[in-house]
């Protein structure tokens, strides 16, 4: 069995309820983290997730919601006693992103920080994030203002979890989730042309994948059940993703 942990599930700005869409997945006693806009240490801590058991951080785009915060990700690290390096995944701009982040720090007087093993993989359908004896991780281009990516995360003897990250609707996240027993996919109340899909665009999404569930997420403020009608129309198996939210497959 493995879990998805939904430890954020707002947009850049949502309501009190939500802070910004970061996810964790943990399998095996290990977790892979995926973005750090807000203080994903302390939504770790809220989970129950021990934090020696990240074996590493994902990073999907530049935005600040989803890297801005990787310097308290680094220092919460370090000030709970980890010492093992730590390492990081992206593409190219995600990588310089946070790490131009961190490096505005003065954190010379620091001991024993944990090293960043920055590891980049490319920009294009089906590249491979890692490979170990507990995930297959692959990354898709989504459809934003930046370049980014959805992640496709398969866990050894469990299940598959694919997550669309910030993405106009996208003819590739759909092949990316096919099969998946869970679709994590960005939704607004109206679509974004080339930015941002709407709640019926990601239910259509999710249909087409053959997906088993479909979870909302990089939600608006105030949104609620009733928005959701159009969406479950096209794909029954449609919810609204929350904040703590603790998912296994």
């Amino acid at each position: 069995m493995a879990v998805l942990h939904l430890l954020g599930t707002g947009a850049a700005f949502s309501d009190a309820r939500r802070t910004t869409t970061m996810l964790a997945f943990e399998h095996g006693g290990h977790t892979l983290v995926v973005d750090c806009g807000g203080d994903v240490i302390q939504r770790l801590q809220v989970a129950g997730v021990a934090l020696e058991s990240i074996e590493g951080l994902i990073v999907t785009h530049e935005h600040a919601d989803h890297a801005g915060a990787f310097p308290l990700f680094m220092e919460k690290l370090w000030l709970s006693g980890r010492t093992a390096p730590i390492p990081v995944y992206g593409i190219e701009p995600a990588l310089a992103q946070a790490r131009r982040a961190w490096e505005s720090f003065d954190t010379k007087i620091w001991q024993n920080v944990p090293e960043i093993q920055w590891h980049r993989f490319e920009h294009r359908a089906g590249a491979q994030v890692l490979r170990n004896e507990r995930w297959h991780v692959t990354a898709t281009p989504g459809i934003h203002s930046v370049p980014v990516v959805g992640i496709r995360v398969e866990a050894a003897g469990a299940g598959v979890v694919a997550y669309s990250c910030d993405t106009a609707r996208s003819d590739a996240i759909v092949e990316m989730a096919k099969g998946a027993d869970i679709l994590v996919h960005e939704a607004q109340k109206l679509a974004f042309p080339g930015v941002h899909t709407s709640y019926a665009e990601a239910a259509r999404s999710a249909f087409e994948a053959g997906v088993r569930r479909l979870i909302l997420v990089h939600l608006p403020p105030g949104v609620e059940e009733a928005d959701l009608e159009d969406a479950r129309r096209v794909f029954a198996h449609t919810e609204l993703g929350e904040d703590g939210g603790r998912h296994e497959f």
